[in-house]
């Protein structure tokens, strides 16, 4: 007569299963012990097995002090992303990474105050910081694979001296810790272009043309104030966008 299944392995296949189904996506997190004793009426050491298991089948990753995380899987490690809300641009672009197992890397090519400011048209509305600004070019990078060509404008009148403060820290956090600012608005346009191997100022390595996503983004305060303006370039071939609504803008 078989033994029944142990009720760790019968969780674990459980949660694997929605992993596969796509119910839970690379990046999200999992139930915690607690959680797992609280819907499965499970002991400590049981949910700590359960985790145990789905993190040796290869499906998770544990973060200390965070929690464990759906690791990216998928053969084209395409990485989703959501546009549309304050609450999608809260979400650390390191952070995601390390949640779907990848080691994030930034390399800054520049960072420089435009005592001018900026003037920037996005789908045909125009958004002005006043001067001085703080340009902050980035290149970001997934394990050794450059995917995404970030320029960020920062009002350093609304941040005053951030560009003393180490930038390669989660700038949302700045603002909203540092400067005590409250985010409320987020308006972004997502397009497209083609980016050849011998562009100019291309830094993606590409042997051969790739489609590339185009960002534009503005981060408001509560107060109106334009704190960022961004323009970035990610990589067609390794990015999926969802749309995450919002409050809409005027």
């Amino acid at each position: 007569m078989n033994k029944p299944e142990p009720k760790y392995i019968s969780i674990s296949k459980e949660i694997i299963q929605k992993i596969q189904s796509g119910e839970l996506l690379p990046g999200n997190k999992v139930p915690s012990e607690n959680e797992l004793i609280k819907a499965y009426s499970v002991s400590n050491t049981t949910a700590r097995k359960i985790l145990h298991e789905v993190e040796l089948q290869g499906w998770v990753t544990r973060i200390k002090g965070r929690g464990t995380f759906v690791l990216n899987k998928t053969e084209d490690k395409h990485l989703t992303r959501a546009l549309g809300s304050i609450s999608a641009v809260r979400e650390s672009f390191s952070t995601n990474l390390i949640k779907e197992g990848f080691t994030p890397k930034n390399i800054t090519l520049e960072k420089t105050i435009l005592p001018d400011g900026l003037s920037s048209k996005i789908d045909n509305q125009h958004f002005v910081i006043e001067g001085p600004v703080l340009k902050l070019h980035r290149l970001r990078y997934a394990d050794e694979t450059m995917i995404k060509d970030e320029t960020k404008y920062i009002s350093l009148n609304v941040c005053p001296k951030i560009n003393l403060l180490d930038l390669d820290q989660y700038l949302i956090g700045i603002y909203e810790h540092k400067y005590h600012l409250k985010l409320e608005n987020v308006y972004r346009n997502l397009g497209s272009v083609v980016v050849s191997p011998n562009e100019k100022n291309n830094y993606f390595e590409n042997t051969k043309p790739i489609a590339a996503f185009m960002l534009d983004g503005v981060i408001f305060s509560s107060k109106g104030q334009i704190v960022e303006i961004e323009r970035s370039l990610y990589r067609g071939d390794r990015y999926k966008f969802s749309i995450s609504t919002g409050p809409k803008m005027d």
